[in-house]
C-alpha cells in the first residue's frame, strides 16, 4: 500500500513574504549625517561613506543600494534633510530591504520623528540596523530600546543647544562680540581679538552709506564699486546687491551689536532683505 505523502509548504517571513531558508540577498542602504560644515566634521562625514559602502559591499548575503547622506544639517528635525527624506521614500517603495546607520543620534535626536519613521518602515518590510547599540528594529525589544535612545539623545541636543545660547549671552553681556574678520569689510582683528578700524576698506563703507544716504538703491552702489574694481569682503570685485545690504542693515558699523534668540533670526533676515 502505497504511503500518503504531504508536502508541507515553507514558512514565510512575516515581514519580506519570502520563505524561511531561502538566500535571497538583503538590499541594503546606509545613511550617514555630520551636524556641521567644519572641515573636521567634513572629514568624518567622508569617512562615514566611505566605511559604510565597504561595510555593506564585504557582507555576502547583502547587496549594496547606496549610501545616503546628510552634511552641515542638523539632526534634531528631519524636515530639512533631503538624503534622509530620499532613503526613506526609496525604502517605502520597495527598493530597500535593510538600513544601516552609526548610532540612534545620527537617525534622528528627535524621538517622535524617530519613531514615527522606524514604524512607516516596518510596515513596509524595511529594517533599520543601528550599529552602535546593536539594535534591529523587527527585534521584540528594538521599539523600547530606540525610545529610550531617542530620548536621550534628544535631551543632549536641548542642553547642548541651552549651553550654546547661554555662552553666547555671556560673550554679549561682558561687551565680547564675534565678528568672521576674514570677510568683515572695514574692521581687522586686533590684538586681544577687538574691532580695528582698517582705514582703507573704512573709507568704502563711508562712501556706501553716502551714497545710500543720497538715494542710490544697493543694486546701484553694487554696480558702481564693480566697474570701480573696488574688493569686496571676500576679495573678489563683482559687487551684488545683496553683499551691500547686508553691509549696510549691519549694525556693527555704528557701534552696536545685536543679540537675537534662534528662533527670531529668520523673521529678522526677512525684514533685513526687504530693506
Amino acid at each position: 500500500m502505497a504511503k500518503k505523502v504531504i508536502k508541507i509548504p515553507a514558512r514565510v517571513n512575516k515581514f519580506t513574504a519570502t520563505p524561511i531558508g531561502t538566500t535571497k540577498k538583503r538590499r541594503v542602504a546606509a545613511y550617514a549625517r555630520v551636524s556641521t560644515d567644519h572641515e573636521e566634521q567634513l572629514n568624518s562625514y567622508e569617512a562615514q561613506v566611505d566605511y559604510y559602502t565597504n561595510y555593506i559591499k564585504n557582507r555576502e548575503d547583502w547587496e549594496f543600494v547606496s549610501v545616503y547622506a546628510d552634511e552641515g544639517i542638523t539632526g534634531t528635525s528631519i524636515k530639512k534633510r533631503a538624503g534622509f527624506s530620499k532613503m526613506v521614500d526609496d525604502a517605502l517603495a520597495g527598493h530597500i530591504d535593510l538600513i544601516v546607520t552609526k548610532s540612534v543620534s545620527r537617525f534622528a535626536r528627535n524621538t517622535v520623528d524617530s519613531l514615527t519613521t522606524i514604524r512607516k518602515l516596518k510596515e513596509s518590510g524595511v529594517e533599520v540596523y543601528f550599529e552602535e547599540q546593536n539594535i534591529y528594529t523587527f527585534d521584540s525589544s528594538g521599539e523600547l530600546l530606540i525610545t529610550i535612545m531617542s530620548s536621550l539623545a534628544q535631551e543632549e541636543a536641548r542642553s547642548i543647544s541651552e549651553n550654546t545660547t547661554w555662552g553666547q549671552r555671556k560673550r554679549f553681556a561682558d561687551g565680547k562680540v564675534m565678528v568672521p574678520f576674514g570677510r568683515f569689510l572695514g574692521y581687522e582683528r586686533g590684538e586681544n581679538g577687538e574691532l580695528v578700524v582698517n582705514e582703507e576698506q573704512a573709507e568704502v563703507v563711508r562712501r556706501m552709506y553716502g551714497l545710500l544716504l543720497q538715494g542710490r538703491s544697493p543694486y546701484s552702489i553694487a554696480k558702481q564699486l564693480t566697474a570701480e574694481g573696488v574688493p569686496t569682503p571676500g576679495g573678489k570685485t563683482n559687487w551684488c546687491s545683496a553683499t551691500v545690504r547686508s553691509i549696510l542693515t549691519n549694525e556693527k558699523y555704528k557701534g552696536d551689536a545685536l543679540f537675537l534668540e534662534p528662533h527670531l533670526n529668520a523673521k529678522f533676515l526677512q525684514m533685513a532683505h526687504r530693506l
